[in-house]
């Protein structure tokens, strides 16, 4: 690992590593440019990502080319109406010597791809929810930590909702962003055709170790924030919140529910990231504009009235902005 003389140089080697990072995963995925921005700003934040987006958008890919370029160890799980907590934590058996030994589950590896997330029962979702906020699972009685870097990549598919158990309020609070991913453009899904129909294999470098990662992570924390900023972030989450303080008349007529304060801890860590990203040594309110949508999206319930008027959510986070 490099040896910095300031802080400021770190965050100089940060914007050239990103940018190394960006190129590699272009090579592999065509256009889908602010997803890719989400996740690495989620990983680099220390936080989890909820991908929504319609079947065949590369969404695992994605994370599978994410994996490899950060030299990541990388397991997949697929969610199904059967899968038990045992089977992505681990169990015990009973080894040769008749003693109980565990058996380490899927979980434990850097980065989970968890694909499907909401086809799963609520208690398997939990036994997911445990290992993402504590970093640790609990098996037999006995708590395991997790290794480090750890990071939760779930997907979602928006449009099947037979068969699906919805991720409740307090689960999806615990992801970080939640990212929409779109369809790619003409010119993009015709690069797309082209790269995929042919006999093309691309070779991949490793561009960050977990080792540069968590280095990373805590010189972000390390970054400076002006009284402003922090003011402009708690106050947008107290915006979304209706019937208080900073509410406006579209949040208490459209929103039943508002941002925690969670919300406001991700929208700093997040424009923070941002900003270095960005070679900035603070960030300022746009950075806070910037990841406040992704953040925002999951953590505010609209109403029947927002609903039969057709007032969505990414209305309501712009008109808050």
């Amino acid at each position: 690992m490099t040896q910095f003389s300031s802080d400021a140089e770190a965050i100089d080697s940060l914007v050239v590593k990103y940018k190394e990072l960006s190129k590699e995963i272009s090579k592999v995925i065509v256009g889908q440019d602010e997803v890719i921005e989400k996740v690495l700003i989620a990983i680099l934040s220390n936080g989890h990502s909820l991908l929504v987006g319609v079947p065949g958008l590369a969404k695992t890919l994605l994370v599978n080319t994410i994996s490899e370029v950060l030299g990541l160890g990388f397991n997949r799980i697929q969610f199904t109406p059967d899968l038990m907590p045992s089977d992505i934590v681990g169990s015990e058996i009973l080894d040769e010597n008749r003693a109980f030994k565990f058996l380490k589950g899927p979980l434990f590896s850097n980065i989970i791809l968890a694909d499907e997330i909401n086809r799963t029962p609520p208690k398997t979702q939990s036994a997911l929810l445990e290992a993402m906020q504590e970093r640790a699972v609990t098996a037999a009685g006995k708590t395991y930590k997790l290794d480090k870097p750890f990071f939760v990549l779930a997907t979602q598919n928006p449009i099947e909702q037979e068969g699906t158990y919805p991720l409740p309020e307090a689960q999806l609070d615990r992801f970080m962003f939640n990212i929409w991913v779109d369809y790619p453009s003409y010119q993009e899904e015709l690069a797309i055709v082209k790269a995929t129909t042919a006999n093309n294999t691309v070779e991949l470098s490793n561009v960050l170790t977990g080792a540069e990662i968590l280095f990373y992570q805590n010189l972000i924390r390390k970054i400076p924030v002006a009284d402003n900023v922090m003011e402009y972030a708690v106050k947008l989450a107290s915006k979304t919140r209706p019937n208080t303080e900073f509410s406006t008349e579209m949040v208490n007529k459209y929103l039943s529910w508002g941002a925690g304060p969670r919300a406001s801890q991700y929208l700093i860590i997040g424009a923070k990231t941002h900003a270095a990203i960005k070679g900035k040594y603070s960030p300022d309110i746009e950075d806070v504009q910037a990841v406040a949508e992704s953040i925002l999206r999951h953590r505010i319930v609209r109403n029947y009235i927002a609903e039969a008027e057709g007032y969505t959510i990414e209305r309501i986070i712009k008109e808050l902005l």
